[in-house]
């Protein structure tokens, strides 16, 4: 492969998938009580219990590093969480221009899973040869195409952020409301609430059902997001693979940096359909 591909934490990329690509991840930072940390560099528990915790994305110092890593001699593309949801798309092309190799940057558009659909296929692209240019265009296509929703546990750690009032979420949390939401084409929305645990798993199966193509034809490029909780992570996995075999999928855990805005207990499905 000669050209390189990295991203960020927020994407969220087991190792097991990162070593198959090669894909370099630049962790962002999280700053818990006063003390900045690579994200994943402490327990996730240790990080939500503290009583002030932050976010903020790699510096260009790190993206230059992973980027210098990662020239194999035709260049690197970094693939970024959404430029409508963080710095670290800007402070990735503030690394690439001091870089000594060719660099493009791609904002995937999407985030958590999304993110990494996107990451993955500029990084299956560059294995099968493809120049610098194809794969910023591949990645460029996905990140059109890829879908992401979720469904989070509970309201608390949206009342702790202040996002929801605490009187409201309390209400929330009493009647079991699931909050939901989407990630596409940049924007983050709202959807409509789910009531239970189960009628968030069929929401979230009822909206990727409604893109599946018509006549049975395309292959299912799939992951099944998690914030702490795998097992409905595999359970959301196991609805979905019970229908169509995806081309590809895999389990990723939401990175911290996502967990302080949603809390733990956080499920979702990110595809895109070839």
């Amino acid at each position: 492969m000669a050209v390189g591909i990295v991203t960020d934490s927020t994407a969220a990329l087991p190792e097991e998938v990162r070593s198959r690509w090669n894909i370099a991840v630049v962790p962002l930072a999280i700053t818990v009580d006063g003390r900045t940390v690579d994200d994943r560099e402490l327990d996730t528990a240790e990080i939500l219990a503290a009583k002030n915790q932050s976010s903020s994305g790699p510096s260009p110092g790190a993206f230059a590093e992973a980027i210098a890593g990662q020239d194999q001699g035709d260049g690197v593309v970094v693939v970024t969480v959404t430029s409508s949801l963080s710095i670290t798309h800007q402070s990735a092309i503030l690394a690439s221009k001091g870089a000594a190799c060719p660099v493009s940057v791609v904002d995937s558009r999407t985030a958590a899973g999304g993110q990494g659909l996107v990451a993955v296929a500029a990084a299956r692209a560059a294995q099968t040869g493809a120049t610098l240019d194809e794969v910023v265009a591949r990645a460029e296509q996905i990140a059109r195409r890829v879908k992401l929703v979720g469904a989070l546990a509970n309201l608390d750690q949206l009342i702790r952020s202040g996002r929801v009032p605490g009187l409201a979420g309390r209400a929330g949390n009493l009647i079991g409301l699931r909050p939901m939401f989407d990630i596409h084409d940049m924007v983050i929305r709202r959807l409509r609430p789910a009531l239970s645990d189960e009628a968030a798993l069929q929401r979230l199966l009822g909206i990727w059902r409604r893109t599946k193509p018509t006549g049975g034809d395309g292959h299912l490029h799939l992951v099944c997001i998690h914030a702490g909780v795998p097992e409905r992570a595999a359970e959301l996995m196991d609805a979905v693979t019970s229908e169509v075999v995806p081309a590809d999928a895999f389990i990723c855990e939401f990175g911290q940096a996502m967990m302080i805005n949603s809390g733990t207990g956080v499920r979702g499905l990110a595809w895109y359909w070839d």
